[in-house]
């Protein structure tokens, strides 16, 4: 029995050993990938490249002009919402003040919400949103803009669902995923919104990004 207890000790240690050995190289790049034959120092080599997250130009809830340029060199999280959303965002804005709470005093984490429904989620009406939910630009913007241009930006670009659907409650269809993306413009995870071990890990994985450096 003491030594079965020994090798249940030792397995668990081991476990624990590998999760803390764990860094931002173990996050998987999400989307499609080519590889290129490029010449570094007159060598000829073999490079990948991945999926990143196009540019964009919105107005945030201050405003303000947001473009992807003001996420370079960041680890941000981005979801999609509208703020009559009768279903999932709720649920998805009480989590994400978990992530704004945690990393507050991280400036180099931000967080980016997308509304689905321009035409009614007006600047002032996305200001007092974040006024209720208490949160402040530029660490948690809510943005707008040309409803096609978010709905692309959606789904080429963060590669989850974004647009009208008149059989869906609120007439909108969008995805409750957080998506987690790096200092490079990729997409590093994708996380369920709506439950709270998801974000726990969507936290945890934030972590290993802040500590990886960017590539030049």
């Amino acid at each position: 029995m003491s030594k079965l207890l020994f090798l249940l000790f030792f397995i668990m240690v081991s476990i624990s050993a590998c999760n803390d050995k764990k860094n931002a190289r173990d996050l998987p790049v999400i989307g499609n990938r080519e590889t290129v034959e490029i010449k570094k120092n007159g060598i000829k080599q073999i490079d990948t490249i991945y999926h990143t997250i196009p540019d964009f130009s919105f107005i945030d809830q201050d405003s303000n002009k947001v473009t992807g340029q003001d996420y370079t060199g960041k680890v941000y999280v981005a979801d999609f919402f509208f703020t009559s959303c009768p279903t999932i965002c709720p649920v998805m804005k009480t989590q994400m003040l978990r992530v704004y709470e945690r990393f507050k005093n991280e400036d180099d984490v931000l967080i980016l919400s997308h509304t689905i429904d321009p035409e009614y989620d007006s600047v002032a009406l996305l200001r007092s949103f974040a006024e209720r939910l208490g949160v402040e630009a530029p660490k948690w913007r809510f943005v707008t803009g040309e409803k096609e241009a978010i709905y692309e930006l959606g789904q080429t670009g963060y590669l989850v669902t974004a647009s009208e659907d008149q059989y869906e409650p609120g007439g909108f269809l969008h995805s409750g995923a957080f998506v987690l993306i790096d200092r490079q413009q990729r997409i590093r995870g994708l996380y369920d919104g709506t439950v709270a071990d998801q974000v726990d890990r969507l936290m945890n994985d934030i972590d290993l990004l802040v500590k990886e450096p960017v590539q030049q």
